[in-house]
């Protein structure tokens, strides 16, 4: 299971998202079957357009049986955050 959340971006960037995933809510997607590459390319895409964004920030969280907790997490947009692994848990640090 995939699932996005944005905050503030710009109507492409949920025009895009819809595209590829089932908004659930305003601002959060879902897909239950993305393949790596897909998944790839759509951050690829978020990651490019992200430069053209203010005060915003998009959040991406997938299965990963790799990484404690058995999830991943990836981070654009403000607030910036760090994810550290801590004890077996992904926690986030402000600066």
């Amino acid at each position: 299971m995939t699932v996005v959340v944005t905050r503030n971006v710009a109507t492409r960037v949920r025009g895009f998202l819809a595209s590829s995933m089932l908004e659930l809510a305003p601002g959060v997607y879902s897909a239950p079957y993305l393949s790596p590459a897909v998944r790839e390319r759509i951050w690829a895409v978020l990651d490019d357009w992200f430069v053209a964004e203010q005060e915003a920030s998009v959040v991406m969280v997938w299965h990963d049986a790799k990484m404690p907790g058995g999830q991943n997490v990836r981070v654009l947009g403000l607030p910036p955050v760090e994810l550290l692994e801590l004890d077996g848990l992904i926690v986030t640090r402000r600066h």
